[in-house]
């Protein structure tokens, strides 16, 4: 990547591609399940489902439909175990956390849009010592991601037009908020990614292996940008 091509402001999703939020929503899942006297689901096969939300990993953990009577009361319970031990075991993704430090320190400007709830979201940032310059949750608009919407929120509020942003993601959804935002879209394929996802067909840009392939790059082309000015 040439320095010219660096973005001014990075964006990310939340959820498996900024944080790895995996273990505690799966510790959620499985509190679920002994609530209802059923074992524990191994870590894997929950982790391959938290990118679709609560209401997935309810139909995970009890195969219960969308529609059935008994979901949204599962969903609830799901959720407020969650609230319970949001940031016990999250973290950044390698690489991330001195990628974000250069970036603050180099003036430029970065953000997370999410379809996560802020009543979730929020204190788990928080936990993490994390500033971000704008926060967009699920809850915050009329529309969520895939609407490019959030996308352009967030560039408003960092002062920047979409076409100097990268949007980072995970999810098939991320690439085409950010395709139709107008921003370079960048997948993660260390993220909560089905093995039968066909990731090579999303709208993306650019798709990185690992959180520290994608800080390196950066970081070494910011590097070189400060150098050069």
């Amino acid at each position: 990547m040439s320095s010219s091509a660096l973005p001014q402001a990075l964006l990310f999703d939340l959820d498996g591609t900024l944080v790895d939020t995996a273990p505690d929503l799966a510790e959620a899942t499985n509190r679920l399940r002994e609530h209802h006297g059923l074992e524990r689901l191994p870590y894997q096969v929950i982790r391959e489902q938290v990118s679709n939300g609560g209401s997935a990993l309810v139909t995970l953990a009890l195969q219960l439909s969308s529609d059935h009577p008994a979901h949204a009361g599962a969903r609830q319970y799901l959720l407020d175990r969650y609230a319970e031990v949001v940031a016990d075991n999250s973290c950044l993704y390698p690489g991330l956390e001195a990628l974000i430090a250069r970036w603050e320190a180099d003036n430029r400007g970065w953000g997370i849009v999410t379809n996560k709830p802020r009543l979730y979201a929020a204190p788990l940032i928080e936990a993490l010592g994390l500033r971000p310059g704008v926060l967009v949750c699920a809850d915050d608009l009329p529309v969520r991601k895939p609407d490019p919407e959030p996308l352009w929120f967030a560039a408003r509020e960092l002062g920047v037009a979409p076409a100097q942003c990268w949007y980072i993601g995970d999810h098939r959804r991320d690439m085409e908020a950010a395709q139709r935002a107008g921003m370079t879209a960048i997948a993660v394929r260390y993220g909560y990614i089905p093995a039968d996802e066909a990731i090579d067909e999303w709208p993306a840009v650019r798709w990185f292996d690992t959180s520290e392939l994608l800080a390196s790059e950066l970081m070494t082309s910011s590097a070189k940008t400060q150098r050069t000015s």
